[in-house]
């Protein structure tokens, strides 16, 4: 496999690249990407929903929240108009294999903090890995247009990653942020290292 370059790692944290292969794969299943795609957008936009209606009472996680489920709702309408435009629709939503097996490390008792706290890293993995995957679209597409299309999306999810992780460090000690995050990495790559590499799928 391809090593991340040293500023993405820096960025990103992910312990693991994508395996090189699952663009040429994504590339030659456009629809089913484009339509994952949608869905992870949707996802997105519901949880940090979810995020601001379970923790009202946290002020600066409201405020910041609230613009990224506009922002996110908008990526899925831009996701749905390049599916039309191609004369394709939205397809099924899937299963999220990738997302299902982190919600398995997700602390389910213990202190509320605790709990909190992997609800947000959750999300900041999820944002760093789209990000990394709409990189290797951004530059690994046949199609021109649709490196640049990728490109935006990279961009965006960047700014999400450190939103999230900045949010944690507000709330809880930042040691305490690190240290969980360092676990949360580790256990991603093992998640990414036994997942299928498939060209149907964001994640």
């Amino acid at each position: 496999m391809t090593a991340l370059s040293q500023d993405t790692k820096n960025i990103l944290g992910l312990q693991l690249p994508t395996d090189p292969r699952w663009v040429n794969l994504a590339g030659m299943s456009l629809q089913d990407i484009l339509t994952d795609h949608a869905y992870c957008e949707q996802k997105a936009a519901t949880s940090c929903i979810s995020l601001i209606q379970g923790f009202a009472d946290k002020t600066q996680l409201v405020e910041a929240l609230a613009p990224i489920v506009t922002e996110e709702w908008g990526h899925f309408r831009l996701v749905l108009h390049e599916l039309k435009k191609r004369g394709l629709t939205l397809g099924k939503q899937r299963k999220d294999a990738y997302v299902n097996k982190l919600l398995q490390f997700v602390q389910k008792g213990g202190h509320a903090n605790g709990r909190f706290l992997d609800q947000l890293l959750m999300m900041t993995l999820i944002e760093a890995r789209s990000c990394e995957r709409f990189k290797r679209l951004s530059e690994g597409l046949d199609d021109a247009y649709m490196r640049t299309f990728y490109r935006r999306f990279m961009e965006s999810e960047a700014g999400h990653y450190t939103l999230f992780i900045e949010l944690a460090e507000t709330y809880i000690d930042k040691e305490q942020v690190r240290h969980r995050w360092k676990q949360w990495l580790a256990y991603e790559a093992e998640v990414m290292q036994s997942n299928e590499v498939r060209g149907d799928r964001i994640h």
